[in-house]
């Protein structure tokens, strides 16, 4: 699907220099993936330090062998 957008060359064209993408295409797409992966990471940094971990746990132990 064909989607017309405004974007900064100068911000497209750096990004694709400093990435090493072949086309504007892949720049753009890489970008969304990681402020996608970025945007994940700050959600998941509310939990860090709330969450009590069992080191001894065991889940091999756990498995069901038939």
């Amino acid at each position: 699907m064909a989607t017309n957008l405004q974007i900064d060359m100068d911000l497209l064209e750096t990004a694709s220099r400093l990435g090493g993408f072949r086309t504007k295409r892949e720049t753009v797409n890489e970008a969304l993936r990681r402020f996608i992966q970025l945007s994940k990471q700050k959600e998941l940094k509310k939990y860090l330090g709330k969450v009590d971990i069992d080191l001894k746990y065991d889940y091999k132990k756990l498995r069901n062998r038939a």
